[in-house]
């Protein structure tokens, strides 16, 4: 039977500089996400829509949002199969096209996990895993773009 699983959150505008949004350039677009029980985390826009640049934006949380759950049924899958990773480290990124009228979407994201295991351990498979582990992603299976992956995967020593 399919179980069902939600996720709840407050999300609060922080930008008004006293006038509202009144014009494009009067705003900011700080905000701050709120998840009971977790530490607040502070979001703007990309700097390339007026946001700061020292906050976290809905395009930097996507992309690390693939990569920490392809990360997460990575190691899952190595555990099951005997294989033991000691560090794992992703350069993940995204790109996305803007179009005309300023509609944009991500075309793609690409995560680029570098993965150290213990000398012994079968690199062929855990090349492989990192297949599985993107079928088996909420989020990779989630999103209207590809989700590829180029690991590398290093031996202990």
């Amino acid at each position: 039977m399919a179980r069902e699983h939600h996720y709840k959150l407050q999300l609060r505008w922080t930008g008004n500089r006293g006038e509202g949004t009144g014009g494009y350039r009067s705003y900011d677009r700080s905000h701050e996400i709120h998840v009971e029980g977790k530490p607040v985390i502070i979001g703007s826009s990309d700097p390339t829509f007026m946001g700061d640049p020292s906050l976290h934006n809905p395009e930097d949380l996507l992309v690390a949002s693939l990569s920490a759950c392809h990360m997460l049924w990575y190691l899952h899958l190595c555990s099951d199969a005997g294989i033991i990773v000691t560090a794992y480290e992703d350069g993940a990124s995204g790109a996305m096209v803007e179009a005309s009228g300023g509609a944009a979407q991500f075309t793609s994201v690409v995560l680029r996990p570098r993965v150290t295991i213990k000398t012994g351990g079968d690199i062929e498979n855990a090349k492989h895993l990192h297949e599985r582990a993107n079928e088996l992603c909420f989020i990779a299976r989630s999103v209207n773009f590809p989700v590829t992956h180029e690991p590398e995967i290093l031996t202990e020593g």
